[in-house]
């Protein structure tokens, strides 16, 4: 029993004196292992006489107990500074400047892109994709430019097969429009996407572009509804106040056609460098939807009307953005493109 008391006493004492871990686990294992000195007492029982046992068992046990809790609060008592000194050793200064990440910039094309289908998302449009290696029946007989028609030389267009061709306009994605909701009018969607065509490149031309092409079809749809929402559009792209002007051309698709001018963004269309002098840019060109395409597309082109209209994005990002050559716009110049900050 003495032996008994004299071991608790030492062992409370060195664990009460424990300041780092490795010293309590040796304690641990001197006095609870299968080893240790709890242990080594219990084997002495066989030398008690049989009444003294169960006491001097229970003693065993309650000894045991006491020196494993012992072990665990002072355990947790070491975690616990071990925790306070490495937030203190580890610990950040939030007042210190952050680390800026690099972020790559969108490129001047994409920007616009994203704002004209905006605009238009806006508007109630759908935005619609199509092929880029388009079949000539939506890339211009549905445009009401058959085989043979003059007015298919003023596209040089690539051709993969006979009746396969890289689309040469995003008109091309109205037909199919067209074609998938003639059934379910009206249709209000806008089509922007890469198109292409047989071109020398210089600083404002290119053989591959981008466009972005609206269409309306339904009940009533007037020249007055197109104009209005040019008008909306040239005001958001550019700024508030800008007019706009139809002038006749020819679309074989759209009848009556327009080319649509927007007064100076940069002048006010006072007159200056930038439009020649005369107050006036080209932006776009535009038109009522013929019946022809109406009808080609299965639609009943005596109660239904439409608009449509077409706008060069790079036109666009150069009129916007003040970019005198087209060609950097695909050069993939970084001292370029990083003048176009990530919003």
């Amino acid at each position: 029993m003495q032996d008994l008391e004299k071991l608790k006493e030492e062992a409370l004492s060195l664990i009460g004196k424990v300041q780092e871990e490795k010293t309590l686990e040796e304690l641990r294992l001197k006095y609870l292992s299968k080893k240790g000195e709890v242990q080594a007492l219990m084997a002495e029982m066989r030398n008690l006489p049989a009444e003294e046992k169960p006491k001097f068992g229970a003693m065993v046990n309650t000894l045991k107990s006491e020196i494993s809790k012992a072990l665990e609060e002072k355990k947790a008592v070491l975690d616990e500074l071990a925790l306070n000194h490495k937030l203190e050793s580890e610990k950040i200064d939030i007042t210190l400047d952050a680390y800026h990440f690099p972020l790559g910039n969108m490129h001047p094309l994409t920007l616009v892109q994203q704002e004209i289908e905006d605009i238009f998302v806006g508007m109630g449009y759908k935005v619609m994709e199509g092929p880029e290696v388009e079949l000539d029946l939506y890339n211009f007989e549905r445009a009401n430019t058959p085989e043979g028609h003059p007015a298919r030389d003023m596209q040089d267009t690539f051709y993969v097969s006979e009746n396969m061709l890289l689309r040469s306009q995003t008109t091309a994605i109205q037909m199919r429009a067209l074609e998938k909701e003639a059934h379910n009018l009206p249709i209000k969607v806008i089509c922007p996407g890469k198109v292409y065509r047989r071109d020398d490149d210089d600083a404002t031309h290119s053989h591959q572009f981008m466009q972005a092409e609206g269409l309306v079809v339904g009940e009533n749809i007037t020249l007055a509804d197109l104009k209005g929402t040019l008008e909306l559009m040239v005001n958001t792209l550019f700024r508030q106040g800008t007019k706009i002007r139809f002038r006749p051309s020819y679309f074989p698709f759209t009848e009556p056609s327009y080319e649509v001018d927007m007064t100076c963004h940069i002048c006010g269309g006072k007159g200056c460098p930038t439009c020649k002098g005369t107050g006036w840019i080209e932006i776009l060109g535009s038109g009522m939807v013929h019946p022809n395409v109406l009808e080609a597309a299965g639609i009943d082109s005596k109660k239904y009307t439409g608009f449509a209209f077409g706008a060069g994005l790079e036109r666009i990002a150069m009129l916007k953005y003040g970019i005198t050559d087209i060609r950097d716009l695909y050069n993939n110049d970084m001292r370029f493109l990083k003048g176009f900050k990530h919003n």
